[in-house]
């Protein structure tokens, strides 16, 4: 149940993040984030944050 967690968790970090990038990159508007060059850099490292805790949990499940 922890590992499901942690992978959902993780996608949903991850989606956040794609979602913070492309606001930033201005390619989602009506925001007051689009645009901003900070969520054009901090939106890949959330993401990839979030498939780091992905990763984490798929190999804790693949391993038991």
């Amino acid at each position: 149940m922890k590992r499901v967690l942690l992978v959902g968790v993780g996608v949903l970090i991850t989606v956040a993040g794609v979602i913070f990038t492309l606001q930033g990159l201005g390619a989602i508007g009506g925001s007051a984030m689009s645009g901003v060059t900070f969520w054009a850099v901090a939106g890949p490292v959330i993401a990839l944050a979030g498939l780091a805790m992905v990763a984490i949990g798929l190999r804790r499940r693949l391993a038991s």
